[in-house]
């Protein structure tokens, strides 16, 4: 790989920081923007990379060696602005979710519609296969949204599992980690464990997200290396199943209360069937801007 220079860790870490972004709404994937700035398969090969060779690297060659067969400039740039936004940013995003919630979603909802065209158009070849895998794709991500929260439980191998599968949903295009969390009933005793600083569950929940990580991007590298086509091709359904949860114009069912969160269950309708103003000028204008934003980052990634 060409030997990067200081601009391009900036440029990382600012793809750092809209990961994080996304990750910070309900929803919204950070593995969609990674896959949309281009760092998505370098990003999985570098968690990869975090293995017993790279480990035996450090105690047999120094920590220059292992920090370069890591690809440990790239994963700090990348986490560090990941970091920042979530640290930063999360009460600004809540507080623009909670006032104004329709522009907010048309934002994301013409964003992830855009990476569906993008993700699709690295398929090189539409077949009977690809066509097939886009289709369960879909179906299942669709399938997801549309699941109720499930019970609360504070059993220990089952926080491992939801640790788990919560970090492969945000390395995945489509969904996000939380709401896997918020669908296995585990969100409330994860959030209860940070606030009460139970270092019991916080460390199960990560270390199976360690393991989910470090698994799953070996199954997904693999993937990418044999099976690209087929690979992209559930990935971009992924992607447009999504966008059920993320439909701007909903009308609330339930509200679920969950330690000082509320889980909404509700159903999505049309902005000409929206209680109240509807807002739906200023919803396209930012669905538009959404939509822009993927393709203004495109070109900045090709231009990287």
């Amino acid at each position: 790989m060409e030997e990067r220079k200081l601009i391009h860790y900036v440029y990382i870490t600012l793809k750092g920081m809209a990961m994080g972004i996304a990750e910070l709404v309900p929803g919204v994937s950070g593995g969609t923007i990674a896959f949309v700035t281009g760092i998505y398969e370098e990003f999985i090969s570098a968690i990869n990379n975090v293995n017993l060779a790279t480990f035996k690297t450090l105690k047999n060659d120094g920590f220059k060696m292992f920090w370069k067969q890591l690809n440990g400039n790239f994963l700090l740039a990348l986490f560090v602005g990941m970091m920042v936004s979530i640290l930063s940013l999360s009460k600004v995003i809540s507080w623009l979710l909670e006032n104004h919630p329709i522009p907010v979603w048309a934002f994301f909802f013409g964003l992830v519609l855009a990476s569906v065209i993008f993700v699709a158009k690295a398929i090189k070849k539409w077949n009977f296969l690809s066509i097939a895998l886009f289709i369960a794709g879909t179906i299942i991500a669709y399938y997801i949204t549309t699941l109720p929260p499930s019970a609360n439980t504070d059993s220990l191998p089952f926080l491992f599992f939801s640790g788990a599968l919560a970090i492969c949903a945000m390395v995945l295009p489509g969904i996000s980690g939380s709401f896997i969390l918020v669908l296995l009933g585990s969100y409330k005793t994860v959030l209860d464990a940070v606030n009460d600083k139970d270092f019991k569950i916080v460390l199960t929940v990560a270390l199976g997200a360690v393991f989910g990580i470090l698994s799953f991007a070996r199954i997904l590298k693999w993937m990418f290396a044999n099976y690209k086509n087929a690979t992209l091709a559930i990935l971009t359904g992924f992607i447009l199943g999504s966008l059920n949860k993320i439909w701007p114009w909903k009308k609330v069912l339930e509200v679920i209360k969950i330690g000082k969160k509320e889980i909404i269950i509700d159903k999505n309708i049309s902005p000409f069937a929206f209680e109240g103003d509807s807002q739906l000028t200023f919803a396209i204008i930012t669905a538009i801007i959404g939509f822009s934003l993927i393709f203004i980052l495109e070109k900045v990634a090709s231009k990287e």
